[in-house]
């Protein structure tokens, strides 16, 4: 099944995954930014999955500060890791190893798979690191889609009319913004404008497709394992991210804003005899709902503080117990220094988004400034998917907008989080 509508609660990596395992929002697991750790004593879906008598394992990218707890077994990079010759961490300490990052996170993931206690059913989470920027394709790929002129973004020349000013101050511009380090390359004299950023595209989308490629690879190694051993039929795979990521979209890369690229997540699931092969749901789900999703499939109550949503009827065709028509979310990281996004929250529905910018809180200093004053987007999906227009101050949805306001309002308060 392809899940259409998976979305991310803040859009960064390490808030993401504390969000996954806790099946919590970051204001409740208290895992806002890229600096903060996972406490490890707070439980998780793995902890839960321990005590329903499953082994687990977390193989590959952790990047929680904390050393795992909850797994029988780990083996992970320290912080972001490398692509070439990284680093792994065990409980015994530090390796070094020679290869390929993302052929190394496949090869332990077999190798646990296949030491493992036969009697037992198991949770593994294998977790790559590519497609991470900046991205450094393995050696059997450098030269894949050398030659070829990979399709542009329709908006990769977006101008940002009609926008709130904080967003449109970001730094994540292709182009103008990727670094040497990005591009391999030095920028030829003389490029600006719409020429850099066309340029700038290619090199950079094509080692994102490269890095891609190695990941299908090693994907492809667990599910033919899977099959060889006859454990197919009775294991749920998921294939997902942390969050979206801008390729080129807006003439951005990276992810943190509410924009649809950068929130929405990539969803498949398999899981033979209930999920139909080659279905689709547009049913609304969020990284919070997986850890629900998976207690309930093993038959294992959610613990009270998990605020998820268990969507396994979604899995089997049907529709959810609990189905959500809006989603909340919101990105903690003001100001970082780097991508100068502001902190903001919102709210999406099926046909609308609304976006809150707060500009510049209480105690917040710095060299980047958003807008002083707080700042609105509203977007109508129906007719605007792309989000180009920002539609906030058009009389015809003063309606639509005061509704979502008070919508975001309870979204707020039911999930624990306050305006301050």
């Amino acid at each position: 099944m392809k899940l259409n509508n998976c979305f991310c609660t803040n859009s960064i990596c390490t808030p993401s995954r504390a969000a996954i395992l806790t099946g919590q929002y970051s204001h409740k697991n208290g895992v806002y930014t890229l600096n903060d750790k996972l406490d490890g004593s707070r439980n998780n879906v793995a902890k839960e999955l321990q005590a329903a008598g499953y082994q687990t394992a977390m193989i590959g990218k952790w990047h929680l500060v904390n050393t795992p707890t909850g797994f029988d077994h780990w083996n992970i990079l320290p912080g972001q890791g490398a692509y070439y010759d990284p680093e792994f961490i065990t409980a015994a300490g530090r390796k070094k190893y020679t290869g390929y990052c993302t052929d190394l996170i496949g090869d332990f993931s077999l190798e646990w798979l296949k030491g493992r206690d036969k009697t037992k059913p198991f949770f593994l989470m294998c977790h790559h690191k590519a497609p991470h920027r900046p991205w450094q394709p393995s050696p059997k790929y450098a030269k894949l889609f050398e030659g070829i002129d990979i399709p542009e973004p329709d908006n990769l020349l977006d101008k940002h009319v009609g926008m709130a000013a904080s967003p449109s101050a970001v730094k994540m511009r292709v182009g103008e913004d990727t670094t040497k380090t990005d591009l391999k390359v030095d920028r030829p004299a003389g490029l600006e404008g719409e020429a850099l950023k066309k340029w700038a595209y290619q090199l950079y989308i094509k080692d994102y497709l490269r890095c891609v490629q190695s990941v299908d690879d090693n994907v492809g190694r667990v599910l033919d394992y899977l099959e060889a051993e006859k454990l197919a039929e009775n294991t749920l795979v998921i294939y997902t991210s942390d969050q979206g990521f801008f390729l080129g979209d807006h003439g951005f890369f990276d992810k943190r804003l509410m924009y649809e690229e950068s929130l929405r997540m990539p969803l498949l699931a398999r899981l033979p005899g209930v999920t139909k092969a080659g279905s689709v749901s547009d049913e609304m789900v969020l990284n919070v709902d997986f850890a629900a999703t998976f207690l309930e499939l093993a038959g294992r109550e959610k613990p009270a503080e998990m605020q998820g949503r268990s969507f396994g009827k979604v899995l089997a065709g049907g529709k959810a117990k609990e189905p959500r028509k809006a989603v909340y979310y919101r990105y903690w990281m003001h100001n970082d220094g780097d991508h100068h996004v502001p902190g903001h929250y919102g709210v999406r529905t099926k046909d609308y988004k609304l976006i809150y910018y707060y500009g510049k809180p209480l105690g917040m200093t710095g060299a980047f400034e958003p807008a002083t004053a707080p700042e609105w987007e509203f977007f109508d999906l129906r007719k605007d998917k792309r989000e180009m227009t920002n539609r906030y101050s058009e009389p015809a949805y003063q309606g639509v907008i005061a509704k979502l306001k008070v919508e975001l309002a309870r979204l707020q308060k039911e999930v624990g989080d306050t305006a301050a």
